[in-house]
């Protein structure tokens, strides 16, 4: 019977499984309509009462079915959100049961394509779940693994996304290289300083030749968040006083409203109690009174993914036009290239940071650095990759599959680790 060695990418937008029998190139496992990438989402019906997953969780809750979307669910790892649940209709959910049930169905349609039960594998994770906290760092991963164990797999190993994304890598090097990986992902972005070269692809232990990762809690949903806040909150009232000019207007709603994983945190009776007393209160009731037609409404998710949308027309286009229409808001705004790298130029700096890190603890010199790898969807984004090669501009860039080189690399551990 051929072994199949599998490697899990969860990532915080879109996960993958990958797999090899160590011998043939891996591959990516066609996990939703023929595609390899499946979105990490989960749309819970109210209407009768089933979960969907990935693009048809998406588009259904996008098309106006009642139910609840869970997505970015990576992101509470290591967080206080972790401990947090949600209710469905009349059930109540804890996070890692969300967590299992996501992992569960991407460990299903894997063994359904594969036609064999998978039992071992290779999970990626990020270098940093959680910035400068070791101990939530360290229970975010136990949470993850706890997760994964749930849904089955009797052995379950980790290892560093970018790590993972040099081993996929490596497959066509032809001389020895040393390769910075830049792993840019949703929630997070990673670097590994490393050596790759034919002859050490072969090696099962490849800790000699990595010199130094570091980690930073940025990605693109970060991004995102910085766009909302800077061009569609506003809109909203975000940013205003109340009418006595005293105060500001909270803004805590519209830092949720922003932020993937914290919008169902709005859909509660006591939050929309408080945005009430917020359009009584604010200078700009109407602006104000769109925040809370939208929340009640639970227009959250649909509204984030607009904002995605634009950030990713901006990779492509100097400008786009925001506009976001529900039966009771509209909203409209220009939103430019240049405006967006000004508003993610705070993120762009932690990850260059994080970089000058990486290469100090390996030792080296930027000059040295003969290959920058990239991967991630966040590399796409023109204000990141410019700083980064403008970092490193005497290394080769390297774009690789960007949403399937770390799962790829994961198995290629797996057959290392297993056989």
């Amino acid at each position: 019977m051929t072994r199949h060695h599998c490697g899990l990418d969860f990532g915080t937008s879109n996960s993958t499984l990958a797999v090899t029998d160590g011998t043939t190139p891996a591959r990516l496992v066609p996990l939703e309509d023929g595609k390899p990438t499946i979105p990490s989402a989960i749309f819970f019906s109210f209407e009768d009462d089933t979960m969907l997953f990935g693009r048809r969780a998406i588009n259904d809750y996008v098309g106006g079915a009642d139910g609840r979307l869970m997505r970015s669910i990576k992101s509470v790892l290591g967080t206080a959100l972790f401990a947090d649940s949600t209710r469905i209709k009349r059930r109540v959910l804890p996070f890692a049961d969300i967590l299992g049930l996501f992992i569960a169905e991407i460990k299903a349609r894997a063994e359904t394509k594969l036609g064999v039960p998978i039992t071992q594998i290779v999970c990626g994770r990020p270098v940093r779940f959680v910035d400068d906290d070791d101990a939530a760092d360290a229970l975010a991963q136990s949470q993850l693994e706890a997760a994964v164990r749930a849904t089955g797999y009797r052995h379950v190993e980790f290892q560093f996304e970018p790590i993972a994304a040099a081993l996929d890598y490596e497959q066509q090097v032809s001389a020895e290289e040393l390769a910075l990986v830049a792993d840019i992902g949703g929630g997070t972005s990673d670097f590994t300083v490393i050596r790759v070269s034919p002859e050490r692809a072969r090696a099962i232990d490849r800790k000699a030749d990595i010199l130094a990762t570091t980690g930073v809690h940025i990605g693109g949903t970060d991004l995102d968040r910085l766009l909302s806040l800077r061009k569609v909150m506003p809109l909203l009232g975000y940013g205003t006083e109340t009418a006595d000019g005293k105060r500001p207007l909270p803004s805590g709603p519209y830092y949720d409203l922003a932020t993937w994983h914290r919008i169902n945190r709005l859909y509660t009776a006591k939050t929309i109690a408080e945005l009430r007393s917020t359009v009584k209160e604010a200078q700009w009731p109407d602006l104000a009174a769109k925040m809370l037609a939208l929340v009640e409404d639970r227009q959250g998710h649909r509204l984030a993914g607009r904002v995605e949308d634009s950030k990713i027309a901006l990779s492509e286009a100097d400008a786009t036009e925001f506009q976001f229409r529900t039966r009771d808001v509209a909203l409209d705004t220009p939103m430019t290239r240049a405006e967006f790298s000004r508003t993610i130029a705070g993120a762009s700096a932690g990850i260059t940071d994080a970089i000058e890190r990486a290469l100090r603890a390996a030792g080296v010199a930027r000059s040295a650095i003969d290959t920058l790898i990239l991967t991630g969807g966040s590399t796409r984004v023109p204000a990141i990759t410019a700083g980064l090669r403008g970092l490193l501009p005497e290394a080769k860039p390297v774009e690789t599959d960007a949403f399937g080189s770390v799962g790829l690399g994961l198995s290629l551990d797996a057959a290392r680790r297993f056989r």
